[in-house]
């Protein structure tokens, strides 16, 4: 049976024939590629799995390794033949500092938007170069259809007495 396109499957392998009928085959352990991969077009895990897996690997060991030299007495690093390590101090010092130093760049970065950011009183938070002023007069040909006015911002009086009239 000649063969026209397969489709490979960690599974099964699809052949598809002259026929146009399907048939079904499990490929034996026997006939792998040399490097022992499985059948040839397997490009392995994406990098970005691998780099997830060592980092997750590395992130348990760190922590492990940590825990151990904070919280066990020097009496049992000395028995197993550890003498050479930081001081105790870092293990307070270094999270301590990490975390200072999260709550300075927040506040640094609250304080760097409020210097940026124009006062209330400032016309700067109503007008900018972007702005556009209504045009006032439109000429009609018809009295009936009304052309559709030009994009414009609203005025803030008009906002104003829109908002704030209802209220008298």
């Amino acid at each position: 049976m000649e063969e026209r396109c397969s489709v490979n499957s960690p599974r099964r392998i699809l052949s598809f024939s002259k026929n146009r009928r399907a048939s079904v085959s499990f490929p034996d352990v026997d006939h792998r590629s040399p490097a022992g991969f499985g059948v040839s077009g397997d490009h392995g895990p994406k990098l970005s799995e691998v780099y997830g897996f060592v980092g997750s690997i590395t992130t348990v060991v760190s922590t492990v390794v940590f825990v151990i030299w904070a919280y066990v007495p020097d009496h049992w690093l000395h028995s197993i033949g550890i003498y050479y390590y930081p001081s105790r101090y870092w293990a307070l010092a270094v999270p301590t500092y990490f975390m200072v130093t999260i709550v300075l760049a927040i506040g640094f970065y609250i304080g760097v938007n409020f210097m940026a950011t124009p006062p209330p009183t400032s016309l700067n938070s109503m007008f900018d170069e972007f702005s556009r002023e209504p045009v006032s007069e439109i000429s009609s040909t018809d009295d009936d259809e009304q052309p559709i006015e030009p994009i414009s911002d609203i005025g803030i009086n008009q906002i104003n007495d829109i908002m704030f009239n209802n209220l008298k």
